[in-house]
């Protein structure tokens, strides 16, 4: 069963918003950095794999981030609080298209 939290991260000030599959693998990350909670990542675990294959994982990377490598079980201290699939889909939805921006603003520029 699908699960959908988000997690506060004081030393980063950092919410960090997880979709997880039953085995408590990470599908889906969004990164909320700072006061603003600036979008930072908006990944995907398929994705990743995806590019990974195709030798673009370090653009995606760039572009999206990257999801927790390990199981959300193996997560210490993290203080889960539960969220709505639309919920999390909302927050998915402005964080990807954040990251978009941000990208296309740093390729502009040349950074």
């Amino acid at each position: 069963m699908t699960r959908w939290f988000r997690s506060y991260w004081a030393e980063d000030d950092t919410w960090f918003y997880v979709e997880a599959d039953a085995g408590g693998g990470v599908t889906r990350q969004v990164e909320l950095r700072g006061p603003l909670q600036k979008p930072v990542a908006a990944a995907a675990s398929v994705e990743e794999e995806a590019a990974r294959r195709a030798g673009t994982l370090v653009g995606y990377e760039a572009t999206f981030g990257a999801t927790a490598g390990v199981p959300v079980g193996d997560w210490d201290g993290y203080a889960p609080q539960d969220l709505t699939a639309e919920e999390f889909e909302a927050v998915w939805v402005t964080a990807r298209a954040a990251c978009v921006t941000s990208a296309r603003v740093r390729s502009a520029r040349g950074t």
